[in-house]
């Protein structure tokens, strides 16, 4: 599980990632993002409503897959109670995880928002959000699931050194 709150870089290090390992990408915005273009007038809590599908959609996914399949999820995973992903990932069959929480300042977060807003589909939150964006930053935490890489995105790329400790973590759950 590649988490973090929007802008905090988990879905450049999820890319990097799938490329390294060969795993497939389950993200929440792929998931999203092709109901955002064919419906209008999505408000904020009809996103919320298509974030919580996408985020079923994902873990269903997840259980239909042959048994030993290995994913990269991308979503923020404390949009939802952590009560629900656990029920997610019970109905999905996955007995073996590990979370790389992605995060930086609240400032920095801001501009990477503020700077990519004319590029998000109608019914993502704009620029009103981003003042809470700076407030969640402060709180937001992993999920404390699993094993967790700690990816302070502020710092350049360490996309090998992560896909390591994926490795790693893996072969640990899996002894």
């Amino acid at each position: 599980m590649v988490n973090g709150i929007p802008a905090s870089g988990k879905t450049r290090l999820s890319h990097a990632l799938s490329e390294r390992t060969g795993w497939p990408l389950l993200a929440l915005d792929t998931i999203k993002n092709p109901f955002l273009e064919h419906i209008e007038g999505v408000d904020r809590l009809f996103n919320r409503t298509l974030g919580k599908a996408s985020y079923q959609a994902i873990w269903s996914v997840i259980r239909d897959a042959p048994d030993g399949s290995a994913f990269i999820v991308d979503a923020w995973f404390g949009f939802q109670p952590v009560e629900l992903l656990r029920e997610h990932i019970a109905m999905s069959g996955v007995t073996e995880i590990a979370e790389i929480w992605c995060h930086a300042p609240g400032d920095v977060l801001a501009e990477r928002y503020a700077a990519r807003l004319e590029e998000r589909l109608p019914g993502h939150p704009g620029a009103a959000y981003i003042p809470e964006l700076i407030e969640l930053a402060k709180r937001a935490a992993p999920t404390g699931l699993a094993p967790v890489c700690d990816v302070d995105t502020t710092l350049p790329p360490t996309d090998d050194a992560v896909a390591d400790w994926v490795a790693q973590a893996w072969h640990r759950t899996m002894a």
